[in-house]
């Protein structure tokens, strides 16, 4: 469990609820009132952060309006529905599921293949045979109903408090820089003719970022761990399952979340969008070089 060093407060063991939204847990407060707020209702200020009702009621001086506006704990706008993306993301999914059930053929050309015809014949299908799209449109394919309603439910799981931190920018960013790394180590790693799907390899960024998000407002680790770990059994503990898409999704949400909430505020876009930037072309040096080798 983390805990804050050297304090007694009984806040230390069960964090106070925000005052606009008493469902929510933070260890964060208002830098004027005192007053606990969650990452929806935290307002950037010169130190710290604070509370909408005090950014209301500063005059003369104070910040402008477009200063003042709402931000999430990682600058982004916070915005009327949290979940929209999220609610976007399940619907696509939800698509693809129905479109791979009524029709075989639509499976084929949107699961994750490397090559095929394999060795010694040269490539005409797959990543390696010219299709690009398949990095992407892997993610959100699902042929099992039990696959397709496990990752919608940690989707949903992860999803919703993630995008009402980072804002919808900046979560739908770490939603595909995750999804594309999964895809780019299952390309590297996995036999070429085999075949892969599933948005696994995005819910596991989804869990790295959670994680460090959840350390970032000093929350009590130890159900996120325990569930990762829990997945990271099934992952290596199950057969057909594409273990590389987990663990670099994985790697991509915690680099990409940790440059979302500890980024500097004064270049904070920067730090962000830069990381992100620099993920994607690890992934496509991965997918560049796994490509000149299977041709």
């Amino acid at each position: 469990m983390e805990q804050a060093p050297g304090g007694s407060r009984p806040e230390a063991r069960t964090p106070p609820t925000c005052y606009r939204h008493p469902d929510r847990e933070t260890g964060i407060r208002c830098t004027r009132c005192d007053r606990p707020i969650c990452p929806e209702c935290m307002v950037n200020a010169s130190v710290g952060f604070q509370c909408p009702d005090c950014v209301r009621g500063t005059s003369g001086g104070g910040p402008s309006p477009a200063a003042a506006r709402p931000r999430t704990i990682a600058g982004g706008s916070v915005t009327a529905d949290p979940r929209l993306v999220t609610k976007i993301l399940i619907g696509i999914n939800l698509a693809v599921f129905i479109a791979v059930q009524v029709s075989k053929t639509v499976l084929n050309d949107v699961v994750l293949i490397g090559a095929w015809p394999p060795a010694p014949f040269h490539p005409t299908e797959g990543v390696a045979g010219g299709e690009w799209w398949r990095m992407v449109t892997s993610m959100f394919a699902h042929e099992a109903v039990w696959h397709f309603a496990f990752n919608m439910l940690g989707l949903w799981w992860l999803g919703g408090p993630l995008e009402a931190a980072l804002g919808r920018a900046r979560y739908l960013a770490l939603y595909f820089t995750s999804g594309l790394a999964g895809s780019a180590l299952t390309y590297l790693l996995a036999s070429p003719s085999s075949a892969t799907l599933g948005a696994s390899g995005a819910i596991f960024g989804l869990f790295g970022a959670t994680a460090v998000l959840m350390r970032r407002l000093n929350y009590d680790m130890r159900p996120i761990i325990a569930l990762l770990v829990i997945n990271l059994i099934f992952t290596f503990g199950w057969s057909n399952i594409a273990w590389q898409a987990h663990i670099g999704g994985l790697v991509a949400g915690v680099v990409v979340g940790y440059a979302m909430v500890h980024a500097p505020r004064e270049r904070r876009a920067l730090v962000q969008y830069g990381t992100c930037a620099l993920v994607l072309a690890a992934v496509v040096l991965v997918t560049l070089l796994r490509t000149a080798q299977l041709t």
